[in-house]
């Protein structure tokens, strides 16, 4: 390999020009630590007549470094690069791509005798080969067909130069960028990607105000990157932006991401401003879709907890809409998906909100799922949460290869649940008998379990099952009746002309193998009876005999329950207490399929 490097091509990259393939040694490597941690390394490089020191190395290139790929002396082809202009007029090169042609032990030595290159000096010399391009103020375009995606698939084929954008509201036009290229240093910047994920939009109040915000998702062919909208920028843009479109953005607040908010992968994340400028597109052909990293089903056993993932798979079967009230006293949807791939591994997925209760499964489509968290609720289960990204049938290959599987023969797979693995940290099945529970000692660990199970009513002890509770939306306190026609509620320290009735319901469910003593609370304990707490309440109270038939009908009717169980001492007794989470209407298709797998499970030992 010849050591000969390309004279006058550090003049050319620092005057913001193009030069193509350029080969230079580096002379030295520098260390920067930057925010949050993230290290970058800076590059003084040659030509044999000038040196530069503003080379910064793209991210994705640190390991060539830290293998000492990279280091002083080594001659390098510099196959992309950035040319970024900061606010002051510096100008920063990022080099997105390089080759080293020949190793730092190899050279040995710095070639010719360079001096640093000065802005406005008399040109020396002029490249031998490959004269620069027209000059720009703002980025440089790609240089190669190699895309250097930070974490984008491998296959997204060769890099397609981006068409200027038309001229944005605020006057300006730059040159389009790629997002893998963006960075904080950067003054004026306009990228062109597609929207593939919008969230819904949130809302929060604390005590220094309140304010509500979106975040997006975006991808280029180089990568992705987040970004968020507060207050106004929510006003001017949730409306009009829509997933799947492309959009030229430019002037948007970049900085370190906060990885324990997104999944996307990018060290930088966007911030809409006042000055931000978002415009359609209409020659979109080539900006990709939603990118992918799949996860098979069956390796999910071997991913940390709160591990975020891509996965596909087949919606094998679905649960009905439930909603919870969470924490701060707010009612939300769910509904539980079961999802199989060829693996013949099924997952419990979880949808929330307006996805849970817009899901039809009815016809087992295909699911694709960006950004989903891994959870061990109920051995391993999924959810998708504020971020992720749903696609159901989406077009691309993994989806037309799963569906011609479970076309031709992935129906007949019963499948093998991963959800139904451990006995601990929750669930939505985790499938047990009543005597199993109590040979396998659910409950006595540091934390509660939970199961399901198919039982039968056997008896239901009516005596203290309600009481007098404080009529404010979140409290559920006992009131104390003050006999004047007013009712006290010690933690709101308020009295009320009224008062609400609260459930509390001992129950007693057996199956074919044993019985247990359950503790229903209100919404599983009127589902039970079929009435609502206030309505006994008053049967209670006028019509005892009515009361009474409640509860006899309620006897000897079969559910599916959701139990929770801990091991609990009180006088310094223990003893397993048993809570029933929610309670359902069996679903005797799905029940008989799964006897007949456990049929089948059996007969083989």
């Amino acid at each position: 390999m010849s050591d000969k490097l390309t004279p006058g091509a550090i003049r050319t990259i620092a005057k913001g020009d193009q030069i193509q393939n350029a080969v230079l040694q580096v002379i030295n490597t520098r260390r920067i630590e930057g925010a949050a941690g993230l290290q970058r390394f800076r590059l003084l490089m040659s030509d044999g007549v000038n040196t530069l020191s503003s080379f910064m190395l793209a991210t994705q290139l640190n390991d060539l470094v830290e293998q000492k790929e990279i280091a002083a002396n080594c001659i390098c082809r510099i196959k992309k690069y950035i040319v970024n202009t900061l606010k002051d007029g510096r100008r920063v090169v990022i080099v997105m791509d390089l080759e080293v042609l020949k190793s730092a032990s190899d050279v040995g030595k710095t070639i010719g005798e360079p001096v640093p290159y000065v802005e406005g000096e008399a040109k020396t010399t002029s490249p031998t080969s490959n004269p620069p391009a027209k000059s720009f103020k703002q980025q440089s375009s790609y240089n190669s067909e190699t895309s250097m995606n930070r974490g984008a698939p491998k296959d997204l084929g060769k890099q397609k130069a981006f068409p200027d954008p038309p001229n944005t509201p605020g006057g300006s036009q730059s040159k389009v960028v790629p997002i893998s290229s963006l960075n904080p240093y950067q003054s004026k910047w306009t990228i062109r990607a597609r929207i593939t994920n919008k969230s819904q939009i949130r809302t929060w109040s604390n005590s220094r105000g309140e304010g509500k915000l979106f975040s997006m998702e975006i991808v280029d062919e180089s990568g992705e990157i987040r970004v968020t909208g507060f207050n106004e920028q929510v006003d001017k843009y949730y409306a009009v932006i829509e997933v799947n479109k492309v959009y030229y953005i430019s002037k948007g607040t970049l900085k370190i991401a906060n990885k324990q908010y997104t999944n996307v992968k990018n060290d930088y994340e966007m911030t809409l401003n006042n000055d931000t400028s978002i415009v359609p597109c209409d020659d979109a052909g080539d900006v990709p879709m939603v990118q992918f990293e799949f996860v098979p089903i069956e390796e999910l056993e071997n991913k940390e907890k709160d591990s975020v993932v891509d996965v596909i798979g087949i919606c094998k079967s679905y649960d009905e809409v439930t909603k919870i009230t969470t924490k701060s006293s707010k009612e939300i949807s769910k509904r539980a998906v079961h999802l199989m791939d060829m693996s013949g591994k099924v997952i419990t997925t979880t949808l929330w909100g307006e996805e849970a209760e817009k899901f039809d499964g009815s016809g087992q489509p295909v699911l694709a799922i960006k950004g989903a968290r891994l959870s061990d609720f109920g051995g391993r289960s999924l959810s998708v949460h504020f971020s992720s990204t749903l696609m159901m049938n989406p077009d691309i290959p993994e989806a037309f290869k799963l569906r011609g599987w479970f076309d031709s023969e992935g129906h007949a797979v019963e499948g093998s649940s991963m959800s139904e693995m451990k006995g601990s940290g929750g669930g939505n099945a985790n499938w047990k008998t009543l005597s199993e529970v109590k040979t396998e000692n659910l409950g006595h660990g540091d934390k509660a379990d939970y199961f399901t199970c198919v039982a039968t009513i056997v008896y239901l002890r009516k005596e203290n099952c309600m009481y007098q509770a404080c009529p404010s939306q979140d409290c559920n306190k006992k009131v104390v009746d003050q006999q004047n026609g007013l009712f006290r509620c010690e933690k709101c320290d308020k009295e009320f002309p009224n008062f609400k009735y609260r459930m509390i319901l001992s129950a007693n469910i057996a199956d074919f193998s044993d019985n247990q003593w359950v503790t229903c609370f209100q919404e599983s304990a009127e589902a039970m009876l079929g009435k609502n707490g206030d309505h006994l309440g008053e049967l209670r109270d006028s019509n005892e005999q009515a009361f009474d038939e409640v509860f006899q009908n309620a006897n000897f009717r079969t559910y599916t329950f959701r139990n929770r169980v801990k091991l609990e001492t009180y006088n310094d007794e223990s003893r397993i207490k048993a809570s029933v989470m929610d309670v359902k209407p069996v679903d005797h298709k799905e029940y008989s399929k799964r006897l007949l797998m456990n049929i089948r499970k059996y007969a083989t030992q």
